[in-house]
């Protein structure tokens, strides 16, 4: 299918289309390129600034469920239900290494801030911790009994948290000691993403809400409640001030972290929406739907 870019007449929006449903989509650290990942079993990388096709990368053999960049820019990861996460280079799109050792689809990767570490969680209720240099095997963290969604690092890179079953886990980047189990969800939980200063855990859940958590001892600061369906994606702005959630009610909902003041509902796509992402200046967001489009909302 022809990539063909839409840019609508109020220009609230950018919309580009993909030959398939689009599991995850990530900014570069620069903001320049936007990655997603999709059903097609490929990586596409676009131009933010008008949605042109910058390159496919191909290799995988089923879903590509999540992308994420290095910290530098550098590289790109992606894993998919080929039980695989596969390392980029994403100047070329030329593949670096797979990381093969989950028995299961791999639905999450996250770099560590320093850009030394992969983690990714996988429906063989397991997340491991990957070196990014040559591809090691450092740990493996268990404890899960279901099928891990989302993984996502704090900021300092010292915790890593990871979503399963109707529980948030906070484990020991270091050792791999679990330190807490955040419960309150009553459905699987979907993602998650710490804030910019790492004081906050937001939690995205199969029971329709959003989730705010303080990431020091895991007390609940507040619910976030309006969607109609299953949240599947969760961001915060640069700032840390506002929150995204993509849900399969096909809409995106911006929150006032402060105080969970519902701001705005950005609606447009068709079908479910399961990836949001912020860019670097916080004045666009990506969200990537099964309606199989990308689309680039400008912000303020």
């Amino acid at each position: 299918m022809k990539q063909q870019l839409v840019i609508e007449v109020n220009r609230t929006h950018v919309c580009i289309e993909h030959p398939a449903p689009v599991h995850s989509v990530a900014f570069s650290p620069d903001g320049q390129i936007l990655a997603s990942g999709s059903i097609d079993n490929t990586v596409r990388l676009w131009l933010a600034a008008d949605g042109t096709l910058l390159r496919t990368l191909v290799g995988h053999t089923d879903s590509v469920g999540s992308v994420v960049f290095s910290p530098d820019g550098q590289t790109l990861a992606s894993g998919s239900g080929d039980d695989t996460v596969r390392l980029w280079r994403a100047a070329d799109g030329a593949l670096l290494r797979a990381l093969e050792g989950h028995t299961n689809s791999v639905l999450s990767v996250a770099f560590s801030p320093d850009g030394q570490t992969l983690a990714s969680g996988s429906g063989d209720d397991t997340v491991r911790l990957w070196r990014v240099l040559d591809g090691a095997l450092l740990c493996i963290l268990e404890g899960h009994t279901d099928a891990v969604k989302s993984v996502a690092f704090s900021p300092d890179g010292q915790t890593l948290a990871s979503g399963s079953e109707e529980t948030v886990r906070l484990w020991r980047v270091s050792n791999g000691t679990l330190l807490s189990t955040l419960k309150g969800h009553t459905d699987w939980v979907r993602s998650v993403s710490f804030s910019p200063d790492g004081q906050t855990l937001a939690s995205g859940s199969w029971d329709h809400t959003v989730r705010l958590w303080q990431a020091a001892d895991g007390a609940l600061l507040r619910t976030l409640e309006g969607h109609t369906d299953s949240v599947f994606s969760v961001a915060f702005s640069p700032d840390g001030q506002t929150l995204a959630s993509g849900s399969w009610d096909k809409t995106v909902r911006l929150w006032r972290v402060a105080d969970g003041t519902l701001l705005r509902t950005l609606e447009g796509h068709t079908g479910p929406v399961e990836s949001v992402d912020f860019s670097p200046d916080g004045r666009t967001l990506a969200s990537g739907s099964w309606d199989k489009t990308v689309r680039l909302w400008k912000l303020g």
